[in-house]
């Protein structure tokens, strides 16, 4: 069975505690603290695996949870680290946080491995707490709590062109004829009920084309199976608009494209903005005349709207080569950026609290800031990408941090240290 959406629990594994203890030989009486340091909580981490091309051995398993570090020992061991959690799933998956609805991270085209949850920092061993004071420290640090949400995942699939229509009208046949793809054929409605990936090849580079099935006439509000599958359309880059131009089942063709165009834009507005070509299926089954009256018809309607029509024939070729190459063509036109969705949600957003934190200057042009909620957001966000140091950026200002600097006299290329982390300060 196809499936395209699921929702899951992931958690990163908590940091190990670190170790109160103290060395204890023979000859040496007083040796002072040498509780060791915890383990590092393993990572979640998504991976596109090219092999999958469904959701589905999400519906069995819910859960995805890495190892806890292990706790710091005697003689300053220290724990081990837990194993990282790898969740894979197929290209073209969209991750998003359930509650915002927010997308956490798209795995398509060069995003194929990303580290979701941060494992929690291990905690220091008292061995890290002596001083000239305090020589036989009882106190270690905990290790930081693991990160946990719920999410789902949504799989788009990545394709440069969309083949949309109502049921019947010959998309799977039009696919089978100019792709490499295998769909099931039939003489009834909803015969594809998961969405068809093919490649065309012509003559100096061809494209790749899905065929989106179940669009019934109210599929963005959930009716029918379009609503399952209208997400699959918001990668491509041109839609082929397929009717039934022979009007075999009595539909007016005209009728359909308007009915599927405003599923498409209640669904997502941005999708009547992409380039659309009405391919005028099944004229072979029409007199001569016919078939110019219902062309005309259609070229009188859609052509002031810069919808371009060709008529052809699914079963005997007729005007398929004509449609493929004006397609490509069109798309030699468009940007070949790949549509990517970006990122909206970072799992540090889940650190944001009332918490209290502290902020003082420690010296001439060094300030430190610290709390719990600043300690959380650090082992959450992946501070080496750009998105993450954004997203750091944001934490600071959002919560008062840079206003709280900015009131103790911090100037630009000033230092400001976060638990063992220092930045240089830039407005």
């Amino acid at each position: 069975m196809f499936a395209d959406r699921a929702k899951i629990h992931i958690r990163s594994g908590k940091g190990g505690d670190g170790h109160v203890s103290f060395r204890r030989e023979i000859y040496v009486p007083a040796g002072g603290p040498d509780g060791g340091d915890g383990g590092r909580g393993g990572d979640l981490i998504f991976v596109v695996d090219e092999g999958l091309n469904t959701l589905s051995d999400f519906r069995y398993t819910h859960k995805f949870i890495a190892q806890d570090g292990d706790p710091g020992s005697r003689k300053r061991c220290h724990g081990k680290d837990g194993e990282d959690m790898i969740v894979k799933v197929p290209p073209g998956t969209v991750i998003k946080e359930v509650t915002t609805g927010k997308i956490v991270a798209d795995m398509s085209n060069s995003n194929s491995r990303e580290i979701i949850l941060r494992g929690g920092r291990g905690g220091k061993g008292n061995q890290h707490y002596a001083t000239a004071t305090m020589q036989a420290p009882l106190y270690a640090q905990p290790g930081q709590k693991a990160q946990e949400m719920d999410v789902l995942l949504e799989l788009k699939v990545i394709a440069d062109v969309g083949l949309v229509g109502f049921p019947n009208v010959g998309k799977s046949t039009l696919l089978a004829r100019v792709t490499n793809a295998k769909p099931k054929i039939g003489n009834y409605h909803f015969t594809t009920l998961s969405p068809n990936l093919g490649v065309v090849d012509l003559e100096g580079g061809g494209f790749a084309i899905a065929d989106i099935p179940g669009l019934i006439e109210g599929a963005s509000e959930g009716l029918g199976l379009g609503h399952e599958f209208l997400r699959h359309i918001e990668r491509t880059k041109v839609i082929i608009h397929l009717v039934d131009a022979a009007s075999t089942e009595g539909r007016d063709p005209i009728e359909d494209i308007k009915l599927i165009n405003c599923e498409l834009e209640a669904y997502n507005p941005e999708l009547l903005k992409r380039p659309q070509v009405i391919a005028a299926n099944k004229i072979d089954a029409l007199p001569q005349d016919e078939e110019e009256t219902i062309i005309k018809r259609l070229k009188e309607e859609f052509d002031p709207q810069g919808i371009p029509v060709i008529a052809i024939s699914a079963v005997s070729g007729k005007g398929v080569k004509e449609l493929l190459y004006h397609v490509k063509d069109m798309l030699s036109k468009l940007d070949h950026t790949p549509v990517v969705f970006e990122r909206e949600f970072f799992p540090g957003d889940l650190a944001k609290s009332n918490e209290p934190y502290e902020a003082w200057k420690e010296e001439d042009n060094k300030f430190a800031v610290e709390g719990p909620r600043i300690e959380r957001m650090l082992g959450y966000t992946n501070l080496d990408s750009e998105k993450g140091f954004e997203f750091f950026q944001h934490f600071l200002k959002a919560n008062g941090i840079l206003e709280k600097l900015e009131e103790l006299g911090i100037q630009e290329g000033d230092t400001v240290r976060m638990y063992g982390l220092s930045f240089d300060y830039y407005k």
